[in-house]
């Protein structure tokens, strides 16, 4: 079986109808998703985020011994992450390997317990939720995984695997309907309903993402959180997939967390951009912001290594090269985290150093102390439009093209 070309198909939306307006059971799911949010009084103001993300942290203990285990220290991988996130919005995280992106959008649909901060779904917390809570969370909030390989069940069918929340969620849809719904599911993400009964190892790997797509969407939820969607994917691929996301995104009025290392597919799908650099968001802004006019040296730097594809513009862009190596998460540096390898701190503190300080100095400390001892705050800065953590922030057009 081919892939097929999601832009051309008028199918999806027939069979929604059939999936979320002619089935009465998808009134119950539309009250069980209001009442993450309702059941504590939360307001649902239709320009109020669905997906408030308040001085989050994920920190993963680091312990040794054997029979007697002592922690000696932390990994911070998310270390106090704001983020928001509206109704029918695309929020893009990108950022190094490392940076703690897979782990915060394990932290946002309940797969890691964060250490700290808060996060509420429309309006209500679900840090602390039990488990009947986390339940009701998971028609409001679900997630695409990056591997389409690993993140299907091997000995389940593709019927099973997209019909379980059914099984988990029993009110969402009758007994008896369970299987034209997955039908019609697998219809709406572009794969021939016909195949419910055949494994993930018949399919080609972007078939497989949508089949995770399809189970993702089994309960209707509100908010997707995709960590890296099309990674796995040739290129061919991942247009399609990003399509698809695209039509569902207007079809069922979704909101996306949409996590990946391509900049130039996260400027394609996002309305907004978040940056992340070890643990911790250094810039946001609309996607316009973040590509034209850049304000954080580290963001300056990734957009500089996008490949550009007109050999003729190739040297308009500005080639940023990072020095030395991204520190540990569980011994970030004091102040600024970026500040080892930050090219616009040594510009600055070159400006006014001694001769000694050039030749004594340590590469890592060459720069200003207001970098060294105080942690920049994510703020609208002189010269932006848009917040950014950098005690120099300057905006730059890296690419010119």
């Amino acid at each position: 079986m081919t892939e097929k070309n999601v832009g051309s198909q008028a199918g999806p939306d027939a069979k929604s109808a059939d999936v979320s307006e002619e089935d009465p059971k998808q009134d119950d799911l539309a009250a069980g998703t209001e009442a993450v949010a309702d059941s504590d009084g939360a307001e649902t103001d239709d320009n109020a985020p669905v997906l408030e993300v308040e001085n989050l942290e994920k920190h993963f203990p680091i312990r040794l011994g054997v029979v007697w285990k002592k922690t000696v220290g932390h990994v911070k991988a998310v270390d106090g992450v704001n983020l928001s996130l509206k109704k029918g919005e695309t929020l893009g995280v990108v950022g190094e390997s490392g940076c703690g992106k897979s782990t915060l959008a394990k932290t946002l649909v309940g797969l890691e317990q964060p250490t700290g901060g808060q996060i509420r779904v429309k309006g209500k917390g679900i840090t602390k939720l039990n488990r009947s809570g986390m339940k009701r969370l998971r028609r409001t909030a679900q997630m695409v995984f990056q591997d389409p390989y690993t993140s299907l069940n091997p000995r389940m069918t593709v019927g099973d695997i997209i019909g379980e929340p059914y099984l988990i969620h029993p009110d969402v849809v009758p007994r008896q309907r369970r299987r034209q719904a997955v039908q019609d599911l697998l219809d709406v993400v572009g794969l021939n309903p016909d195949h419910i009964n055949r494994y993930p190892h018949q399919f080609s790997g972007g078939q497989r993402q949508r089949i995770g797509i399809a189970r993702a969407l089994a309960l209707r939820p509100e908010i997707l959180v995709c960590d890296e969607p099309v990674s796995a994917l040739d290129v061919s691929i991942q247009g399609q997939v990003i399509n698809l996301l695209e039509e569902l995104q207007d079809e069922f009025g979704l909101s996306y967390i949409f996590i990946a290392h391509d900049l130039s597919v996260v400027r394609h799908i996002a309305d907004r951009v978040a940056v992340m650099y070890l643990g911790k968001v250094v810039e946001v802004g609309t996607e316009d912001e973040i590509y034209e006019k850049p304000m954080h040296p580290y963001t300056q730097a990734l957009l500089s290594a996008v490949p550009v594809p007109d050999p003729t513009k190739r040297e308009e862009r500005d080639e940023i090269v990072l020095e030395g190596d991204v520190p540990s998460p569980a011994n970030p540096p004091s102040g600024c985290r970026f500040r080892t390898r930050c090219f616009k701190a040594r510009q600055v503190w070159a400006e006014t150093a001694s001769d000694a300080d050039r030749k004594n100095l340590p590469l890592v400390d060459q720069v200003p102390d207001v970098c060294r001892e105080e942690e920049p705050e994510l703020q609208v800065r002189d010269g932006a439009q848009h917040p950014n953590a950098c005690h120099f922030a300057a905006p730059r057009n890296v690419l010119h093209v």
